[in-house]
């Protein structure tokens, strides 16, 4: 019994087509989080660190008012996403269950334009992200008290 196996390539390549695109661009969102709000192992968690962090990331033209970067493992931010380390919270968001170690970096006034200088809020806190497909792709600002 022979199968004409055509159909079914054209099929599969169809629909690996569809898929890739939508990866990549779930992958483009997170790995944006990823630069905005991540920060693995911080060397300091000081105005220095927010100046130097903001600086390095991109964030300072012109002066971001307010960002957080969250310390800790990437898988343990990405289980916020599922039921392991998150629960949904307001209309499309989920809160961790788990508090993380972070740092909120605002801007201290003046000029919006660089040399931009920060303030540092350092502490432990539940956080709430948005998450597509199963990556975080946006920190939820108003959750977090600075101060």
């Amino acid at each position: 019994m022979s199968m004409d196996l055509g159909p079914w390539l054209l099929v599969f390549m169809l629909g690996l087509s569809l898929t890739l695109p939508t990866l990549a661009q779930d992958n483009a969102r997170y790995e944006k989080f990823l630069t905005q709000h991540y920060d693995a192992k911080p060397g300091g968690r000081d105005d220095k660190y927010c100046e130097t962090m903001m600086k390095k990331r991109g964030l300072t033209s012109p002066c971001k008012e307010v960002n957080t970067f969250v310390h800790g493992k990437k898988r343990s931010i990405r289980a916020i996403c599922d039921d392991s380390n998150g629960s949904p919270y307001k209309e499309n968001l989920r809160i961790s269950k788990s508090s993380f170690q972070m740092t909120t970096c605002t801007h201290k006034g003046g000029s919006p334009r660089p040399p931009c200088k920060y303030r540092a809020t350092a502490g432990f806190r539940t956080i709430a992200i948005a998450c597509e497909n199963g990556f975080p792709v946006h920190l939820d600002q108003s959750f977090i008290r600075t101060g």
